[in-house]
C-alpha cells in the first residue's frame, strides 16, 4: 500500500529529461558499438538542477533500445547510445549526493522488435519458448514487416510489440529488472509508459513488490484521460500525470478564459474536487508535446503560467530547457524538436527568457518554505478573463495566490473566509496588506504576474 499522504513526492518538484535527445546519441542502436558516457552529461547539468531547487529527477528510457527508447531491446542493459551500469551507477550516486532523487521510465505494455525474446520467436517461430510473451501471437499470418505471424502493436505501430503482462514469466522478467534498478542504480521510483493500457492487477502487484524493495518506492502512471483515482490510489500508483490540467495551464492564458483552468482546478482539488487527496504530477510540457513556450502568444505570459503551476495543487515539474523559455514543436511524424540536445552555457548566455529561470528558482523555493503550498487545500475566490486568485490552506497557515494574465495592472477586493489582521506579499520584497472585516484589498497586481500572500491569522 502507497502512502499518499506523507510521501516524499507531495513535497517534491521534479525535472524532466529525455536523455537520448539530451544527450545527443546516435538515433538508431546499430547493437554494436562499445558504450559511449553521454550520460555524463546529465551530471554535469547537476549544479544547474540544484540551483532550481529541484528534488528529483525524471531521467526517460534508458536501458538497451532500438531508436527512441521506448522500443526496448534488453530490460537489464544501460543503452550503448548513454554509457554502460557502472556510469548510470556513477550519475545516481552524484544526484543523490546533491539531494536529488532519481526516478526512470518503465516501459512495461510494449517491447521494440529487437527484444531478445522476440528475436527467438523470429527464429524458432512456434517452437520459441516464448511465444506466450506476446499479445496476439498467430503464426499463419504476415507482419508489415515481412515476419510469418503477426501480433498485437502499439496503437498501430508494428515497431512496438505488446507484452503479455498476464504470463506470469513476464511479469517475473520485469519484475527481476525492477530489483536490478533498484539494487545497481539505487532508483527511488518509476514513471511508467502508458499506464493507462497496463493490466489493473499487474499494477498493484508491481506497487507490492516495489514497496517490497523500498518503502516509499515511488510510482508515477502516464494517464491521459479518465478517472485518475482509478490508477493513483491507496493500492496502486502514488499519482497520474495530470493532463487534464496541463491542457488549462496554456490554453486560459492563449484563449484569455482563466475560467477553464480553474473549473479544472475545482473539478480536481476543490472542496468537493475529485482528487483533493492525490499529489498529481502537474506540468506544462513534456517529451511529446509542444514545448508551452511556442503555444503562448506572448512569452511574458510564461510568468503567470509558471506562478500557477508552483501554486496550484499537486507536484511540479519542468521538462528540460523550458527553464529558459525554449520552444519546440513536434510534427505528426517527428518529435525530434521537442527532445533536442542542448549546451547549458549557450543557454545561460542566450536563453529565448533570460529571466524565467531565476524566477523559477524564486517559484520553486517559495513552495518550499510554505507547506499551504505544497500539502494544503484549495479553495477559489475570485475569477475573470485574465485575473485568478485563490487560498492554499493548512490548520496553521492560509496563503492568498493572485494571478494576472492582463497587458494591465489589476486590481482585487476579496473577501476572506479568516480573520486576519494583514497580509506579507512573499513573491514581491514583503510588501504588505492590511485586512478590514475580512476583506482584502490589492490595488495593483502587475501586469503578466502575481502575489503570494501570507495572511497574518488572528
Amino acid at each position: 500500500m502507497n502512502q499518499q499522504q506523507t510521501h516524499w513526492a507531495k513535497d517534491a518538484f521534479f525535472y524532466h529529461i529525455y536523455p537520448l535527445g539530451f544527450c545527443g546519441a546516435p538515433e538508431r542502436n546499430n547493437f554494436s558499438s562499445p558504450s559511449q558516457d553521454r550520460l555524463k552529461k546529465v551530471s554535469d547539468w547537476i549544479p544547474h538542477m540544484y540551483a532550481l531547487g529541484l528534488d528529483a529527477l525524471y531521467l526517460g528510457p534508458l536501458f538497451e533500445s532500438s531508436a527512441h527508447g521506448y522500443d526496448s531491446a534488453d530490460y537489464f542493459k544501460v543503452d550503448r547510445r548513454l554509457g554502460s551500469n557502472a556510469d548510470l551507477g556513477r550519475l545516481s550516486a552524484e544526484l543523490h549526493r546533491s539531494g536529488i532523487r532519481l526516478i526512470l521510465d518503465g516501459v512495461f505494455n510494449h517491447v521494440g522488435r529487437d527484444f531478445w525474446a522476440f528475436r527467438d520467436v523470429q527464429q524458432n517461430g512456434a517452437a520459441s519458448a516464448y511465444c506466450g510473451w506476446f499479445d496476439g501471437l498467430r503464426f499463419g499470418e504476415t507482419n508489415p514487416y515481412g515476419d510469418a505471424f503477426t501480433y498485437t502493436p502499439w496503437e498501430g505501430h508494428y515497431d512496438l510489440v505488446h507484452l503479455n503482462l498476464r504470463n506470469p514469466d513476464v511479469r517475473a522478467h520485469l519484475f527481476a529488472a525492477v530489483r536490478t534498478w533498484v539494487q545497481e542504480f539505487d532508483i527511488d521510483g518509476l514513471r511508467l509508459d502508458v499506464a493507462y493500457l497496463l493490466d489493473m492487477d499487474f499494477l498493484q502487484e508491481l506497487s507490492v513488490f516495489c514497496r517490497t524493495l523500498k518503502p516509499d518506492f515511488y510510482l508515477l502512471g502516464e494517464v491521459v484521460h479518465g478517472d485518475y483515482s482509478r490508477w493513483a490510489n491507496p493500492h496502486t500508483l502514488d499519482s497520474v500525470t495530470n493532463y487534464e490540467a496541463y491542457k488549462g495551464l496554456y490554453s486560459s492564458l492563449v484563449d484569455r478564459n482563466y475560467f477553464e483552468i480553474a473549473y479544472t482546478l475545482n473539478r480536481e482539488f476543490g472542496p468537493n474536487g475529485l482528487y483533493r487527496n492525490l499529489p498529481l504530477y502537474n506540468f506544462a510540457d513534456n517529451h511529446d508535446v509542444d514545448r508551452v513556450a511556442a503555444k503562448l502568444p506572448d512569452p511574458a505570459l510564461l510568468y503567470p503560467l509558471y506562478l500557477l503551476l508552483f501554486t496550484m495543487p499537486g507536484v511540479p515539474s519542468i521538462y528540460y530547457g523550458s527553464e529558459f523559455g525554449l520552444g519546440g514543436r513536434r510534427t505528426p511524424q517527428d518529435d525530434r524538436a521537442l527532445r533536442p540536445a542542448l549546451d547549458l552555457e549557450e543557454l545561460q548566455r542566450s536563453a529565448p527568457q533570460p529571466h524565467l529561470l531565476e524566477t523559477i528558482a524564486r517559484l520553486s523555493a517559495l513552495r518550499a518554505e510554505l507547506p499551504a503550498l505544497r500539502r494544503g487545500g484549495y479553495s477559489q475566490l475570485f475569477v475573470a478573463a485574465e485575473q485568478l486568485a485563490f487560498a492554499r490552506f493548512t490548520n496553521d497557515e492560509y496563503v492568498v495566490v493572485l494571478l494576472n494574465a492582463a497587458e494591465t495592472p489589476a486590481r482585487f477586493e476579496l473577501d476572506l473566509p479568516v480573520r486576519a489582521s494583514g497580509a506579507m506579499d512573499l513573491l514581491n520584497d514583503g510588501e504588505r496588506f492590511s485586512l478590514k472585516d475580512g476583506r482584502l484589498v490589492v490595488e495593483q497586481v502587475a501586469l503578466r504576474w502575481g502575489r503570494v500572500l501570507q495572511l497574518e491569522v488572528s
